[in-house]
């Protein structure tokens, strides 16, 4: 989905074009967002809103403030929220003000430095199961 050679941006370049995917099973998705920042998610959505909506999303960023806005978490509308994050990261991520949005719009969230690895199995009928492992 991401990013559109036409489209680059040069601002915080790596980050905005970092390399953004979805990954479509019948009728589970997950859009995986790498790095982008809200510069990026507001291109993304310019020309990809129709195809945003996902069940899982990958936190932009880490769960920086610096993305996550309400607007592309409301385009993607996920179930669930996945945010890998070292624990007592230098960078406080993620940012409290992403994780009451999440939250604020019923998104189950899950963090690596809470919960460790995630694990999710889709099975073929749609269904899945997310796992967490300490």
């Amino acid at each position: 989905m991401w990013p559109d050679k036409d489209k680059m941006i040069s601002e915080n370049s790596i980050n905005n074009n970092s390399l953004v995917c979805k990954l479509n099973y019948l009728d589970f998705s997950v859009l995986f967002t790498g790095d982008i920042e809200k510069l990026a998610e507001e291109k993304i959505i310019q020309s990809n809103l129709e195809i945003l909506n996902s069940t899982i999303i990958k936190v932009p960023h880490h769960g920086s403030n610096t993305s996550s806005t309400e607007k592309f978490i409301k385009a993607v509308n996920p179930k669930f929220a996945l945010i890998g994050v070292g624990r007592n990261n230098k960078f406080g991520h993620p940012n409290l003000d992403v994780i009451e949005r999440l939250t604020s719009l019923g998104i189950k969230i899950f963090r690596t430095d809470l919960n460790g690895e995630i694990l999710i199995t889709v099975k073929s009928n749609s269904s899945f199961e997310i796992k967490t492992f300490q």
